[in-house]
């Protein structure tokens, strides 16, 4: 094996180009990013319904069947810090092709798996290979457009992660009770191959020409430790993590607050979730036209302050219990849209002046997003009782720390 004696080597591969950066984004490319981004959506929330039947058929507690869940957030952590040196190293390409692969092996596993704990194993091997695609995904839009037309392309690449938690439930409740839970993986493999036959055909390699990083253990955390150090990356990958954090704040809390304690009906939480969800695609697809006219972190800093304001409408809320129901769901709602301006944004502008290191740089702003987002579920759960203002408080202190992320990092002019 190749060893390097310092973290890059001396001139890039000659297969890679130069590139001019675009303005308007093809829409094979569109499609193509947007389906790379959904693997993670749709890995998770298409199989939801199938949970209490899996643990039926082999036996298992709820515990262990929602345990498969965990195990694939704890590969989706793990496997983007290892895709984003690697496409960095060996051009964005070759590791969407051995993760997708993997993917497609790890799915078709789960569909015939024996036992519960093959299909925990499975799904953890299924989030190392899928990761690639969210991770390189974003890398690619940083290769080619600049920060102002990336902002509009994750505004669209937004819409995947508005629309996964409305249709990927309700396609999967429909094979569920037509085919059964295993069919559900043959069709994550085969969304799999699609997606790969998709990326050798239209999509071009894009890893800009540069130093090429190593790809030992040393170098690699060595890219970690710079890319940590860097001011500007960090506030607006806390800026948008601490927002989205918000999200699974609301995400964890919200079937307690509005079943339990307000009564309604699973079918209408559906609706009600999915009415949020349309918030969110909304607020993104407003943030396009936003940025005909004004810079993505200038819009980002406006958001911010809209966010503060609504956690903290949510909080009163919660703690004097004004307004019941429809007196949560405004600021939840306002929270969500707003959400569709701060997410784009801030990954426009960490992603922004990163180059031949957008592959790690991705993979790191996708590591620390999850445990912030993790760290706040949890915190909804230790916080327990019988009221919203657990996830209220979660919920209005994410929005403070994201706000406060942007101001001491960002705002001090340290770019």
């Amino acid at each position: 094996m190749r060893r390097f004696s310092s973290g890059v080597a001396s001139r890039p591969p000659p297969s890679i180009p130069e590139f001019t950066p675009l303005t308007t984004p093809p829409l094979s490319w569109l499609l193509i990013l947007g389906a790379l981004t959904a693997f993670a959506p749709m890995s998770i929330d298409m199989y939801l319904p199938s949970l209490p039947m899996i643990a039926g058929e082999f036996g298992a507690s709820a515990a262990a069947a929602q345990f498969t869940l965990s195990a694939f957030f704890i590969g989706l952590a793990i496997g983007q810090t290892i895709h984003g040196p690697l496409a960095d190293r060996y051009g964005r390409k070759p590791p969407l092709y051995a993760g997708l692969a993997l993917y497609v092996a790890a799915s078709v596993g789960c569909a015939f798996a024996p036992d519960i704990v093959t299909l925990t194993g499975l799904r953890f091997v299924q989030a190392l290979g899928g990761c690639a695609g969210v991770v390189i995904a974003r890398a690619v839009v940083r290769d080619r457009f600049d920060a102002h037309t990336s902002a509009r392309v994750y505004s669209l690449l937004m819409l995947v992660m508005g629309l996964a938690p409305i249709l990927a439930p309700f396609i999967g409740g429909w094979v569920l009770l037509l085919a059964g839970w295993r069919v559900i993986f043959i069709i994550l493999a085969l969304f799999g191959l699609a997606c790969l036959w998709a990326i050798w055909r239209y999509l071009p390699e894009t890893r800009p020409a540069g130093p090429v990083p190593a790809t030992r253990i040393a170098g690699v955390l060595r890219v970690y430790g710079e890319l940590l150090r860097d001011r500007s990356l960090l506030g607006y990958t806390l800026s948008g993590g601490f927002a989205q954090a918000g999200m699974f704040a609301y995400i964890t809390g919200s079937p307690h607050v509005f079943i339990e304690l307000h009564g309604v009906s699973a079918q209408n939480y559906g609706w009600l979730f999915g009415l949020n969800a349309l918030g969110l695609i909304a607020g993104s697809q407003y943030n396009r036209r936003l940025l005909s006219r004004h810079s993505a972190d200038a819009i980002l800093r406006r958001a911010n302050r809209t966010t503060v304001l609504l956690g903290l409408a949510l909080l009163v809320v919660a703690v004097s219990g004004w307004g019941g129901l429809p007196g949560l769901l405004l600021p939840l709602f306002g929270y969500l849209v707003t959400l569709g301006f701060t997410a784009p944004n801030a990954m426009a502008n960490a992603l922004a002046h990163q180059g031949a290191r957008a592959g790690s740089a991705s993979a790191l702003i996708g590591a620390l997003q999850f445990v912030l987002a993790t760290g706040s579920s949890a915190l909804v759960g230790l916080l327990g009782g019988d009221s919203a203002l657990p996830m209220a408080v979660v919920i209005a202190g994410c929005g403070l720390l994201a706000y406060g992320a942007h101001r001491i990092l960002v705002g001090a002019g340290l770019h």
